[in-house]
């Protein structure tokens, strides 16, 4: 019940400044929370669009966390597979967020965007798979070209 409480409160407060996400992206496919539970089963990648102080407090397990503010411009690359199913979700239907990131891969080309309205507020709600920092999971994707480290050229 707390958990419960303390989500609700989240939500609301993030209401109160946030504007609500579109129902639909064109190019894109909506999917619910049993959809993209299935998706995630299948091996789809989540890419968590959210800053990273959210991404810090919890996400979908394995999900791929590329700040729409960010570093999520790096998947405009041309070098990054275009047929992956990529599953784009924020915290919830009032986070436009997604939105745009799953718009933004449409027009880069990818042809298998799954636009999860209902984020990771739903997916946390329904106890589906989560994860905190990296601890245990597996990263799909990294930068093609690593930074220079000093010593190791």
């Amino acid at each position: 019940m707390l958990r419960f409480c303390g989500l609700l409160l989240v939500l609301v407060m993030s209401s109160l400044h946030a504007a609500e996400a579109p129902v639909e992206v064109t190019g894109a496919m909506t999917v619910n929370s049993a959809q993209a539970k299935r998706l995630h089963e299948l091996g789809a990648v989540f890419v968590d669009v959210r800053p990273t102080r959210q991404w810090s407090w919890g996400h979908v397990w394995g999900a791929v966390h590329l700040d729409l503010a960010g570093n999520f411009a790096e998947m405009g690359n041309q070098a990054w597979p275009r047929q992956v199913p990529l599953v784009v979700y924020c915290d919830s239907e009032v986070c436009p967020r997604s939105a745009l990131a799953a718009q933004m891969l449409v027009g880069w080309g990818y042809t298998q965007v799954y636009y999860y309205r209902e984020g990771f507020f739903a997916w946390q709600l329904l106890d589906m798979p989560q994860g905190r920092g990296l601890k245990g999971e597996q990263v799909a994707f990294r930068t093609l070209a690593a930074p220079a480290v000093a010593g190791l050229e």
